[in-house]
């Protein structure tokens, strides 16, 4: 990518950043993010089409630059968690911005875009297992099930006041995660319904989210 357009978007970026801290986003305009990053309008439609789309884009490059990446393939038996934890590092890190962006009133292209990733990832682990647990329940609607826990659980961490550690978060997330591969471990005629995962089991056994 040319330099000039690196650090264009970039600046618009941190514009973007900065004002979100303190403002609802559906109150910023394209003017104001403009003016922060020193550029005009005709430039920033020059690298975006709107708000939202600068937003999705900025937080996928904070991501990439903390290396805060969600569990893919990891054979560390802890591997997980701690993918967890990074990512979720980043989240607390820009905590406002994403408080503001995933709520009732927030934006849906972020919203989508995390959703996509993280259903991505299921997907592929679902995929690994060979899972019987869900035969008859397309992938996808499995994936989709898989995002929607993980970011109501986010959601909600975010909200917390005062917001408990990254850790406990973390640990939140892979439990309520967790759960799928504790369903796929027992026998059909042992499963207790609501039965609730131990700490063990994420360590033991696949999830959607480990290794085969």
């Amino acid at each position: 990518m040319d330099v000039r357009i690196e650090r264009t978007r970039r600046s618009l970026q941190e514009a973007l950043f900065d004002l979100a801290r303190d403002r609802p986003l559906e109150e910023l305009t394209v003017a104001d993010i403009a003016q922060r990053a020193g550029v005009n309008r005709s430039s920033f439609y020059q690298h975006y089409a709107d708000k939202e789309t600068l937003l999705a884009d900025a937080l996928d490059t904070a991501v990439e630059r903390a290396g805060a990446f969600l569990p893919e393939t990891i054979t560390a038996p802890d591997g997980p968690q701690r993918a967890l934890i990074a990512y979720l590092r980043h989240i607390d890190e820009r905590a406002d911005v994403y408080r503001r962006v995933l709520g009732r009133h927030g934006s849906a292209a972020v919203a989508a875009r995390l959703r996509d990733r993280i259903e991505a990832v299921a997907r592929e682990g679902l995929a690994r297992m060979g899972a019987q647990a869900f035969e008859g329940v397309p992938p996808d609607v499995v994936s989709a099930g898989v995002a929607g826990s993980a970011l109501g659980v986010i959601e909600t961490w975010l909200a917390r006041d005062p917001r408990p550690s990254i850790e406990i978060a973390a640990e939140w997330v892979w439990r309520v995660l967790v759960g799928v591969g504790d369903a796929l471990e027992q026998p059909q005629e042992s499963r207790a319904p609501l039965a609730r995962p131990g700490v063990g089991s994420v360590l033991r056994g696949p999830t959607p989210f480990g290794p085969t």
